[in-house]
């Protein structure tokens, strides 16, 4: 099981990374800069070894990166955890959460 909080604490930071991507690429544009969001649930790293799920390798994440940014893509959602999150925060709470909740039960032990 995750830490109490930790799905709250989870959320809270991705939206804050979320808005402060999108706040850089406003700012940065009219230097020229491009800012490219890269947002993936977990890469199998040493990091991750001990939590369960679905786990995108290293260098497949490297080449989806490089090619978003070839491309200058805004954002590249590297998997299917990132698709799902960015499609559920137009979502109702009250719906995404508990779909949340119940994905991440099990993860950690």
């Amino acid at each position: 099981m995750l830490p109490a909080g930790a799905l709250s604490r989870a959320s809270r930071y991705t939206r804050a990374a979320w808005a402060l991507t999108n706040g850089l690429r406003l700012e940065l544009a009219r230097q020229g800069t491009q800012v490219t969001g890269l947002h993936l649930g977990m890469a199998d790293t040493d990091m991750s070894a001990a939590l369960s799920g679905d786990k995108i390798a290293p260098l497949a994440l490297a080449d989806i990166a490089l090619d978003g940014i070839e491309a200058g893509a805004a954002e590249i959602l590297a998997d299917d955890w990132s698709r799902g999150i960015k499609a559920s925060l137009a979502e109702d709470p009250a719906v995404v959460y508990p779909r949340l909740a119940a994905a991440l039960s099990g993860i950690a032990d």
